[in-house]
């Protein structure tokens, strides 16, 4: 055998190799063709330059004196749900479904479950002496010297 036959069939092995790998099988020939232009790459983004804290509104702090608690007196369902961190509710408790005119226990009360910007979840302006506090998906308006739930909007949070 000569060295050009012995060549022959090995290019011929490697040249349908070559052609079998680039090749698209037959399924993905018409969708290619389908296909949109790839769109334009994004360009890098810096990333946020720091907190812009957002302002609070005329009169956030203008809480009603004197409380009328039977005008407070109801349980809402939220207008509106927003998505915020997760909630642990204070060690030894479980979950509960409150109530207005019932007494959240003090550890719900703690600072760390106070809404000081309630009003960035469309909650109205707490009067002198109430606090919005969070419990699981609920927001809590309560009275900060006893406890006691004046009023509730359910699935603040949801």
């Amino acid at each position: 055998m000569s060295a050009a036959s012995k060549i022959v069939p090995g290019l011929v092995i490697v040249l349908f190799l070559s052609i079998g790998s680039t090749a698209e099988p037959a399924h993905e020939r018409g969708a290619a063709a389908a296909r949109p232009p790839p769109a334009h790459p994004g360009e890098p983004h810096p990333g946020p330059r720091g907190y812009d804290r957002v302002s609070e509104p005329k009169g956030w702090n203008a809480r009603p004196a004197t409380v009328d608690t039977n005008t407070y007196h109801h349980n809402f369902q939220a207008a509106r749900s927003f998505k915020v961190g997760p909630y642990r509710r204070p060690a030894g408790w479980v979950s509960h479904h409150w109530a207005y005119g019932q007494i959240l226990p003090r550890g719900y009360w703690a600072p760390q479950y106070v809404l000081s910007d309630y009003w960035l979840f469309a909650l109205e302006v707490p009067p002198a002496g109430y606090e919005w506090v969070r419990d699981d998906d609920d927001a809590l308006l309560v009275n900060v010297s006893n406890g006691e739930i004046l009023q509730v909007e359910y699935g603040v949070f949801g």
